[in-house]
């Protein structure tokens, strides 16, 4: 279910590359079956986006990144070049052992510059797209692409806030840069739980990270929530690379809260989707009182109350409190799994 998006990108994905190939057979091979230029255009170019992603040769792929970028460009190329020459024979060979091509074995399997350069640039477009939509993130990337928040919009929404238990500490002992090697690797383990969780990442300030979904989609199947305790599940999960990497195990605090909030786009050089209310300085609040309560999750009673809790999860009702900045008082409830009560002291003292 979380991993359907996802999957979904890819089907796109090829369907685009599949119809480059077709338009590449109508251009340049007039009358030929729509099969073939989508057949060569498929074996040619989702391995290079496969490679891009580190889904193939990852190791590879690592290594290269780490190379002074004139070298970079240059191993890029070399490796674009074989994996599509790779996939042109594969997928000429193929096509030919079927009957589905005529033509000596050398035409229909061996690369050629112009199959080469258009298959490049193709693929560099797929990627483009790409980068573009992970640095704004899905929901903006769309957002921005449809001007939906061109005019500013009343909707609901639920925030969550994470934050990372003594980054401060962390980087006196350890420096700036590594700290910040820390806080990138604490982020791309909130990604995936984000992903299967149908939310989307707004916004990172410092050591925190705010994530957030429209309020139907968060509260359904208790989403949010779900996200919440997945992340910090994956983290205990891998503790020993935590502790080998880092020498110790991020210890997150979070919070949710959810409600009527304005929508816009903004900016002009630089445009940002933005989000203006009360549900996202309380939820700020909310955050900050982890702290002072000493408990890891919370959670708005208002919140709370609109969906229903999945059975896994405990609640501790910890009454109202007055929350800086707001008049009125908040109902807060704080989260845990029944494992979590025994380790409560230990995790509290990090």
């Amino acid at each position: 279910m979380g991993r359907f998006p996802s999957a979904l990108n890819w089907i796109f994905t090829a369907i685009f590359v599949a119809a480059s190939g077709v338009a590449y057979g109508r251009l340049f091979f007039e009358g030929s079956p729509m099969y073939i230029g989508a057949t060569y255009a498929l074996f040619c170019g989702m391995p290079l986006l496969a490679f891009e992603r580190r889904m193939l040769l990852p190791s590879l792929n690592r290594w290269m990144h780490r190379l002074p970028t004139p070298v970079f460009i240059l191993s890029a190329l070399v490796v674009d070049f074989a994996l599509i020459a790779i996939g042109f024979a594969v997928s000429g060979g193929l096509l030919k052992s079927l009957g589905l091509i005529t033509g000596a074995w050398a035409d229909v399997m061996l690369l050629q510059v112009d199959v080469y350069i258009y298959a490049v640039v193709v693929t560099a477009i797929v990627i483009f797209v790409g980068r573009v939509r992970e640095l704004l993130g899905r929901d903006v990337f769309l957002s921005l692409l449809t001007g939906r928040y061109r005019n500013p919009v009343q909707e609901e929404r639920v925030f969550l806030f994470i934050d990372l238990v003594g980054s401060t500490a962390f980087a006196e002992e350890h420096g700036d840069l590594r700290t910040q090697e820390f806080l990138g690797s604490i982020f791309s383990a909130l990604a995936e739980p984000v992903r299967r969780h149908n939310g989307a990442i707004d916004d990172y300030i410092g050591d925190a990270a705010i994530i957030t979904w429209p309020l139907e989609r968060g509260v359904k199947n208790a989403r949010c929530i779900r996200c919440v305790f997945d992340i910090l599940a994956d983290i205990e999960a891998n503790a020993e690379t935590w502790l080998k990497s880092y020498g110790r195990v991020p210890r997150l605090r979070a919070a949710l809260h959810g409600g009527g909030i304005v929508t816009a786009e903004i900016g002009v050089d630089h445009h940002k989707i933005a989000y203006f209310g009360d549900t996202v300085n309380t939820t700020a609040r909310l955050e900050s009182l982890c702290k002072t309560l000493e408990r890891q999750v919370l959670i708005s009673a208002d919140l709370a109350r609109r969906m229903e809790l999945p059975d896994e999860i405990a609640r501790e009702d910890l009454g109202d409190h007055a929350v800086r900045g707001r008049d009125q008082t908040l109902g807060v409830i704080a989260l845990h799994m029944p494992r979590q009560q025994a380790r409560k002291a230990i995790s509290s003292g990090q």
